[in-house]
């Protein structure tokens, strides 16, 4: 299922407020976006317990229960965990991994509320929660008629929302300040092969890891490496274990910027000198002004500090030169037109390199 409007995770609360308390909701999002956590955290908030059922570890009777007599008559008793008393929110974490029998044991359930002659009691909610097949996680196709029994939202990463809970959370002080200044790197697609991705869960796994080790002094680079690599996309893990590398070397970018140190030059520091590029790309993408005849004195500054600061690092590394001024993913450029019209006339080689 494809997304048109998608929400972020501090707007789900509201629209599961005013949906869920009266329909069944599907809530649809890549793996490791924190689906899971959300609901729990909503259905706390309505104070009710959150009862969850994965649909990949379910047959059709743990829905439908077993059949008893009563009276001489057969019925079907639901399970402990679904039968309760007491209002409650049924979350149906990967509901769309389930087999299609399973699918169809959730019709009336989903719809009507029941399951036999058991309905929910008044006050509770249902909420599924699946990944799409376009995230290469386990998804079987959902019937229509049960795609036609839910309100489907879409759930987007937020690093701004993510980061707001990691600072009130307790994750790693490294791992909250790199993300600030690279929150791109928050979520990645997944991939087509078994390797790790970035994700916000990836990152607070990271986290957990990291302050296992106690100190941060006591963390070796080696051993952040093995982390990073083992939780992270592989070009995130190394930019991550670049800035870390900075900070443990009081190696700045706005020091380069001023004039304070330079760029690192040892072939060693490699990685911290393409992590040092490519955070001054980002730099010059949020803060050079599209238009220099209407630039403030900073902008203006700033442009006329960045060609003296890359023909400096062309000198270094002519490829992490062109990183800086790369186009971007669609092929356009990321800077504005007249900074590269100006480094294509003091640094011609990079510009005749990046064509």
């Amino acid at each position: 299922m494809q997304a048109t409007v998608t929400v972020t995770p501090s707007r789900l609360p509201e629209v599961l407020l005013h949906v869920a308390v009266v329909r069944p909701v599907f809530l649809w999002g890549a793996p490791g976006i924190g689906k899971s956590s959300l609901v729990r955290q909503f259905a706390d908030s309505l104070g009710l317990e959150c009862v969850t059922l994965l649909g990949t570890q379910l047959a059709p009777e743990d829905l439908i229960g077993v059949p008893e007599l009563v009276g001489g008559r057969s019925r079907f008793a639901p399970p402990e965990s679904i039968a309760r008393d007491e209002p409650y929110c049924l979350f149906l974490d990967e509901l769309n991994a389930s087999a299609p029998e399973v699918q169809k044991a959730f019709y009336s359930l989903i719809l009507d509320r029941r399951i036999g002659s058991y309905e929910l009691p008044e006050g509770s909610v249902v909420i599924g929660a699946g990944n799409r097949a376009s995230d290469n996680a386990l998804a079987r196709p959902m019937a229509s008629a049960l795609v036609n029994r839910l309100v489907h939202v879409h759930l987007r990463v937020s690093a701004d929302d993510w980061l707001k809970w990691a600072a009130a959370n307790g994750v790693h002080p490294w791992i909250v300040d790199y993300l600030i200044q690279r929150p791109d790197h928050l979520w990645s697609a997944p991939p087509k092969t078994e390797e790790p991705f970035s994700s916000p869960r990836a990152w607070h796994m990271l986290s957990d890891v990291m302050h296992s080790f106690g100190p941060s002094e006591s963390l070796d680079d080696d051993t952040l490496a093995v982390l990073a690599f083992g939780t992270l996309t592989t070009s995130h893990a190394s930019a991550f274990r670049a800035y870390v590398k900075t900070v443990r070397h009081a190696y700045d970018l706005d020091a380069v910027i001023k004039g304070e140190v330079s760029w690192p030059r040892r072939p060693e520091d490699r990685d911290l000198l393409y992590f040092l590029s490519e955070t001054f790309r980002a730099r010059l993408v949020k803060e050079l002004p599209a238009d220099k005849r209407g630039a403030s004195a900073r902008g203006r500054d700033l442009g006329f500090r960045a060609k003296t600061l890359l023909v400096e690092l062309a000198e270094i590394s002519l490829e992490c030169a062109q990183l800086v001024i790369a186009n971007d993913e669609n092929g356009a450029p990321a800077l504005p037109t007249w900074f590269l019209v100006e480094v294509g006339r003091d640094l011609p080689r990079l510009i005749a390199a990046r064509s």
